[in-house]
């Protein structure tokens, strides 16, 4: 029972994110196409967080984004057997690595780009793209442009999403003092002057979130770096609708790729510097008490040798 509950939480939580991943769809050769698909962060962190056995959730939520589009299909079954067969090897293969969810090492962020978001996403990104082929609704020639954009989009929904919806679930903020908060405060005020102004400028000024980001990573990690990169994801990706700022007077194709490097990088910015970042910081907690446990066992022995000095003796 208890299963079946979370797997239907998730099937929501997919179909919610689903309907908010589609306000910010572009069309590629005549396909709509996601830069960002948030639920297949959803599933992933789903997966990871409740086990693989929330997988039926994932599906009824992938089936009911597609039925809110259009009358389900036969191609619908592959695509909705790709956006839930990605996410469940995408954690099978994470776990078997050794991932942990707190993304507290490098590897952990290597794992989680290279293995749950640039590999696992190739499976769902052919199941997507490939029943419209055979269909005939997409031609030949328009494959790898379609299939590169659907890839990128589950992708980027991996990385940007499955971290931060990882630290909501496990809290891993840690403690912050006054003074903290008041750095945490000054970087919003930041990103909120700085990433609208590097998004909507025509001056095509997209470098200006890179420094918060780093901001954000060495001072708050995981946390910070991640809901930084997502917020500068999404109002990107509104410009690029638009077609302000700096993707002003481009193709489709054009936005697309502008758009698709522009939230990869951040993405890769954002994960793998935070999760280095913590990696050394727990490592420094690590020498330090083993110096001061090290420093106990010392004064302990010389304690004792002090305890066994033989009295001096008088003439």
């Amino acid at each position: 029972m208890k299963v079946a509950l979370k797997a239907l939480a998730v099937a929501v939580c997919y179909f919610v994110a689903g309907r908010l991943g589609l306000l910010g769809q572009l069309v590629v050769q005549g396909v709509v196409v996601t830069p960002m698909w948030p639920p297949t962060g959803v599933a992933l962190a789903a997966m990871l967080l409740f086990g693989v056995g929330v997988w039926p959730g994932v599906a009824l939520g992938s089936l009911l984004v597609i039925a809110s589009l259009t009358t389900p299909g036969s191609s619908a079954l592959i695509t909705v057997a790709g956006s839930t067969v990605a996410p469940l090897c995408a954690c099978l293969l994470l776990r078997r690595v050794g991932f942990r969810l707190d993304i507290s090492r490098l590897r952990d962020g290597l794992g989680l780009v290279f293995i749950g978001g640039f590999g696992a996403m190739l499976i769902s990104a052919t199941l997507g793209v490939a029943p419209q082929l055979w269909s005939g609704d997409l031609d030949t020639g328009e494959f790898w442009s379609v299939w590169l954009a659907w890839w990128v989009g589950d992708a980027m929904g991996v990385l940007l999403v499955t971290p931060l919806l990882l630290v909501l679930f496990l809290g891993v903020t840690g403690r912050f003092s006054f003074r903290r908060w008041k750095e945490a405060l000054c970087l919003g005020l930041a990103a909120l002057a700085l990433i609208p102004v590097a998004v909507l400028s025509d001056a095509s000024m997209l470098f200006l979130v890179f420094p918060l980001l780093i901001w954000a990573a060495l001072r708050f990690q995981l946390a910070g770096s991640m809901l930084c990169a997502l917020s500068a994801s999404v109002l990107t990706t509104f410009a690029a609708n638009m077609q302000r700022g700096a993707f002003r007077n481009l193709t489709d194709v054009e936005v697309m790729v502008k758009l698709q490097a522009f939230n990869g990088a951040a993405a890769l910015t954002a994960l793998l510097l935070s999760s280095l970042v913590t990696e050394q910081r727990a490592t420094r907690r690590a020498v330090q008490q083993a110096c001061e446990e090290l420093g106990e066992v010392l004064e302990h022995l010389a304690a004792g040798e002090k305890t066994l000095e033989p009295p001096i003796q008088g003439d």
